[in-house]
């Protein structure tokens, strides 16, 4: 207890009052026996330069936020949407361009088969959007695709699909922030050379709004999402309805459209241009897997919240990817090369005017949802790292959340990441989108096989059904999946091939290290800890007689009785000196005096300790070694770099050698002298 009731006599007798001490309440607050709750107050900055920095991070991030309101971080279906399906959404934008980019090649005669395309992408959604339906209700906890083949496959599976994960998340970020980018410069294209600027704006301010916290971030983000849908539901609406009036027009190819081949295609090679723009379109299903990742992130009921929420993205994202593939197909609408319209600004072109209100009202909003749907990245990313984190796969820094609530490691790693990546690729989409399909498709696959297994091991009722959907969406995935390694492996697919190996390995490496460390520190079951029965002997390094080295020898004192000092120096006459005047001050502590002729100062002292611990009779344990280090701390902090260097040189030397305790002991200017304030340790 700390503080309480004192009773105070008055000056008459009898007189009793009674002061109650709280000297705790400023930083912290009482919640059982010998427990204490901190207040903000106690993690606040002392100094001036910590106070400007936090202030800085209120303004930018906003106010801390304690454990207790999580509950009102949780996100409601209405803002779930926007923020978990804005990947999935946006992708209608660039995804019927990916189809028509490939066929385009077979000409007019293969250019009909892209809604075709188009749908089979579609019911591929249905299937997949039904079965991670199921993986949201049976793994409420989140995690996805990693969880359920950990669980039910194997732990390497699971790694496996880890991996995928995080890869296709730092491609979601590049291809979405590029292809918005692509809206912009398709309405003013004297902006195309600062598309690498702009993308990393984008890219560092939706990193700060993701750093602010999810809920913030959700009333960001919400309104774009919800303009582009009813935009972009308006413009197939007017499209569809131009085109059963009979009045869709046909547009003339643009300038710079990509050329259309002129060999009619049949046969086998018909079937390779279709298989090949399926493998492009089905960007389309990317981000499809983040809500199952997020669950923890709504509104309980969690699991039934998050699966309507799967519903309704899946229903929205196939009505507008059929919608603009058809307008696209009709209208005749060909792809141009890198820096002109994309398709969809083409289809806005047509059906609201070139040039219209409507037009740079959606294509404003294209490009928001796009820059936005990095946002299903900057929420899923960090999750799926502090699960791996959790679980020993990935530094235990990524499971830490920021003072918002938010997993900052992994949220400043994921925007460093994909803002390189848009460097090296010159944020060209057609360049990123090879690199953008395996990944998915990987987690695909290994999600709904896991399902199937965990059906049949639970067998519920009903679960032959459940089973044979995830089966069948397993079955198809499996085949896209090689389809897409197959026909883009030499465009870049390789690198993913290459890459999701090199961390599992990574993630295998760090758990063995974590592994390894735990079973160093763990006690056995049955050990009771005893006073310890070590020898002990205390050393410290000297430069010369100060303050602060009698504030380190008198704390080594406390330690143990064995204490001497050491100093290590190249210059006989001041050791000399030096000794003089520590005899006459510090009598009963030896100094040891180490020449070092070859002015080195941490190899001799390392020589001693070793020295030391080899005189020690062999027949005993060698004791534990105390170095403490004395060390003066400047008052303001551009005088510390005046200070301490050797002293820092001394302790990372220290560090990790056997039987050594490394200890350092700040004295501060503001601190009373320590020879007035312990008088009895100078003068003994």
């Amino acid at each position: 207890m700390i503080g309480g009731r004192r009773p105070i006599r008055g000056r008459k007798p009898g007189d009793r009052r009674v002061r109650v001490e709280r000297p705790h309440s400023a930083y912290f607050r009482y919640t059982g026996p010998g427990q204490l709750t901190a207040k903000v107050t106690a993690s606040a900055p002392k100094t001036r330069v910590g106070r400007a920095w936090a202030q800085t991070r209120r303004v930018l991030f906003g106010r801390q936020l304690s454990n207790e309101e999580d509950a009102f971080e949780r996100l409601p279906k209405k803002l779930a949407l926007p923020i978990f399906s804005s990947d999935a959404i946006s992708s209608s934008a660039y995804a019927t361009e990916e189809i028509l980019r490939v066929l385009v090649v077979g000409g007019a005669s293969a250019i009909v088969f892209s809604i075709p395309v188009a749908i089979a992408i579609v019911v591929m959604l249905a299937i997949v959007s039904t079965s991670y339906r199921q993986v949201c209700r049976a793994y409420p906890s989140g995690g996805g695709a990693y969880v359920v083949a950990r669980e039910n496959i194997s732990q390497i599976a699971g790694l496996v699909a880890a991996a995928a994960l995080l890869i296709d998340y730092v491609m979601t970020v590049a291809v979405s922030t590029a292809s918005a980018v692509a809206q912009v410069y398709s309405v003013v294209p004297q902006l195309y050379d600062l598309r690498i600027e702009i993308a990393i704006v984008a890219i560092a301010l939706i990193t700060i709004g993701n750093l602010r916290g999810l809920r913030e971030a959700g009333l960001a983000f919400a309104s774009p999402t919800y303009v582009f849908l009813g935009l972009a539901l308006l413009m197939i609406g007017l499209g569809l309805f131009r085109i059963a009036t009979g009045t869709a027009p046909d547009l003339a190819p643009p300038p710079d459209a990509v050329p259309v081949g002129t060999a009619p295609v049949t046969g086998f090679l018909l079937l390779v241009l279709c298989l090949r723009s399926f493998a492009g379109g089905s960007v389309a299903l990317t981000g499809v897997e983040a809500i199952a990742n997020g669950v923890p992130a709504f509104k309980p009921p969690e699991s039934r919240n998050a699966a309507n929420t799967m519903t309704m993205m899946a229903i929205l994202l196939g009505i507008l990817f059929i919608g603009i593939t058809v307008i696209a197909d009709v209208f005749h609408v060909l792809p141009t090369e890198e820096g002109g319209q994309t398709v969809v600004a083409q289809v806005a072109a047509a059906v609201f005017g070139d040039g219209s209100l409507l037009f740079i009202l959606f294509q404003a909003a294209t490009a928001l949802i796009l820059f936005l749907a990095v946002n299903t990245s900057f929420n899923a990313f960090p999750r799926l790292s502090a699960i791996l984190a959790t679980d020993g796969f990935m530094p235990r820094q990524f499971s830490f959340r920021g003072d918002r609530l938010a997993f900052s490691w992994g949220i400043i790693l994921l925007a460093t990441v994909a803002g390189a990546l848009l460097v090296a690729f010159g944020g060209d989409v057609h360049a990123l989108i090879p690199l953008y399909s395996v990944g998915v498709f990987v987690c695909f696959t290994l999600s709904q096989a896991g399902m199937v297994r965990h059906w049949r091991a639970e067998r519920d009722p009903g679960w032959w059904w459940r089973a044979g959907v995830n089966l069948v969406g397993g079955i198809l995935t499996l085949v896209v999946l090689l389809v897409v390694v197959s026909l883009k492996f030499t465009e870049g697919a390789w690198l993913v091939v290459v890459l999701v190996p090199a961390l599992v390995a990574m993630m295998l490496f760090i758990h063995r290290q974590y592994a390894a460390s735990s079973r160093q520190l763990a006690l056995r079951p049955d050990q009771v800890i005893a006073p310890p029965r070590r020898a002990e002997r205390v050393v410290v390094p000297i430069a010369g007689l100060n303050r602060a080295v009698v504030q380190a020898v008198n704390v080594g004192r406390s330690i143990s009785p064995d204490v001497r000092a050491v100093l290590v120096s190249d210059e006989p006459d001041v050791a000399e000196h030096v000794r003089a005047e520590w005899e006459h001050r510090m009598p009963g502590v030896p100094l040891v005096v180490v020449e070092s002729p070859y002015r080195a100062l941490t190899g001799p002292l390392l020589a001693y300790l070793d020295v030391l611990d080899q005189a020690w009779p062999p027949d005993e344990e060698a004791p534990v070694t105390f170095v403490v280090i004395p060390e003066y701390v400047a008052r303001h902090w551009w005088e510390r770099i005046l200070y301490n260097q050797s002293s820092s040189d001394v302790r990372r030397a220290l560090i990790g050698r056997p039987d050594t305790v490394v200890t350092n002991v700040p004295y501060r200017r503001e601190e009373p002298d320590a020879f007035e304030r312990q008088p009895e340790a100078v003068e003994t």
